[in-house]
């Protein structure tokens, strides 16, 4: 094991370019496969990337939002203390990349964005405490659990295809919640990854102390140095705009009302969305950092993490555009279905959605493209429309933890380049498929 890691942490530090390099070269491969396997020609290709690269504008603003405001809702006192409190209980490396790991799956269990943003920040909490992590390791690990989020609470396409109206009523009708993640096999499956996975990691730690790399304390040395030096400052001048700044009133008053909204938003029958959740993380964390000055000074550090997503998501937005409107996904997903009966029709719909989801990262766009061909499959074949759903989501979450697209938030968190952690990941990814492929493989069989 030890081996096959260092040949994939070799390899990526090597050849792996940067995410945003990784955006431009699946564009021109998603060109070079629409003119080349469906015979469009070039103008036709570059006018769905021009016309879908903004697309996903609305989408990409929903993440920045929840990804930066969810970073300050992370940093609230309260929850930092929380997180001491468990850092405090760990003192050896492969103990602290098990609760690396954990922290990441539960909160990604609960809300996706939550657990990108939580999990990344006790793994840095952690290297800086216990001596002697690999901090690309426990990065990695934290960012692993990320996997959990395609069987949990937030999973886009199971939450989509139980909403009334969703895109493919029609054809598929509504399927509830209990018959996608809360089914008997996917809870297994959950139950099975959410327990083997962090073991996996802690066995992936180097046994060789000349081979660890510690974190490194300057950077957010300095960030926290700066934030003292700005307090101070704040206080030795009191003016009547620092009062107003460092108000509580008013984060309290702004904070209540935010709320008030919220609880009336859930009693007047609204849902679950990003805008709302969103709506939660905003209100939520200007009433837990107690003033606006401490809000504004996290949140500019929450900025950081976003500009990786505001710079390639467009690209991806262009990727899907081409995807669709070449018919590169009916292809694709025709192949497998071929391959296919009703019994491993979601197995081949996981692993189709896996090869999908470098060209389609977004979990509600990937449905979008891919849903109606799987749909369509399984009503020929006679195959359940919760496992071919359940399927989909699954191959999507499968293929982030090696996707660019979701590992930038992480790697800003983090400081580290991709390459740094991306040999462990693959080995992560290989471990998460073989558990995702069982499970619905038992559940086209067993039903």
């Amino acid at each position: 094991m030890a081996r096959l890691t260092n040949f994939f942490t070799v390899l990526m530090r090597k050849y792996l370019p940067d995410p945003f390099v990784f955006a431009i070269g699946l564009t021109l491969l998603a060109v070079l496969l629409a003119v080349l396997v469906e015979g469009q020609n070039i103008v036709a290709t570059a006018a769905d990337w021009g016309k879908g690269f903004w697309n996903l504008l609305a989408f990409t603003t929903q993440v920045a939002v929840m990804l930066a405001m969810g970073y300050v809702l992370a940093r609230a006192p309260i929850v930092d203390r929380l997180l001491d409190r468990l850092v405090n209980l760990v003192h050896t490396p492969r103990t602290a990349i098990i609760a690396a790991t954990l922290v990441g799956a539960i909160g990604s269990y609960l809300n996706w964005a939550f657990g990108l943003v939580i999990g990344g920040i006790v793994a840095t909490k952690l290297a800086s405490k216990v001596k002697g992590v690999h901090y690309p390791l426990i990065i990695a690990a934290a960012y692993s659990g990320f996997s959990l989020y395609g069987m949990g609470l937030s999973s886009s396409v199971p939450v989509l295809v139980s909403t009334p109206g969703h895109p493919l009523e029609k054809a598929m009708g509504v399927v509830p919640l209990s018959d996608t993640i809360f089914a008997w096999p996917m809870v297994i499956t959950t139950v099975v990854t959410i327990v083997t996975l962090p073991l996996l990691n802690a066995w992936l730690h180097p046994k060789k102390k000349e081979e660890v790399i510690e974190y490194k304390l300057e950077a957010s040395a300095q960030r926290e140095a700066a934030a003292g030096v700005e307090l101070t400052l704040q206080q030795e001048n009191v003016t009547l705009a620092t009062k107003l700044n460092n108000s509580r009133i008013l984060s309290l008053l702004i904070g209540l009302l935010g709320f008030t909204y919220i609880i009336y938003h859930f009693a007047t029958g609204g849902s679950l969305d990003f805008n709302i959740i969103n709506f939660i993380i905003l209100f939520g964390g200007i009433l837990l950092l107690g003033t606006p000055a401490n809000y504004v000074t996290q949140l500019n550090e929450g900025i950081k993490t976003v500009s990786g997503i505001l710079l390639q998501y467009p690209f991806y937005a262009g990727i899907m555009a081409i995807m669709a409107g070449s018919g590169l996904v009916d292809t694709i997903s025709a192949i497998f279905v071929k391959l296919s009966d009703a019994s491993t029709l979601p197995l081949w719909g996981l692993w189709s959605s896996y090869i999908i989801n470098f060209f389609a990262p977004s979990g509600g766009g990937h449905w979008v493209v891919q849903g109606p061909f799987m749909i369509e499959a399984a009503k020929q074949l006679g195959a359940p429309f919760n496992q071919v759903s359940m399927s989909v989501m699954l191959g999507n979450a499968w293929n982030d933890l090696i996707q660019p697209f979701w590992i930038l938030p992480v790697l800003a968190i983090s400081n580290l380049k991709l390459k740094d952690i991306m040999g462990y990941l693959v080995i992560m990814m290989l471990w998460v498929g073989v558990i995702f492929s069982a499970g619905v493989l038992l559940w086209g069989y067993l039903g």
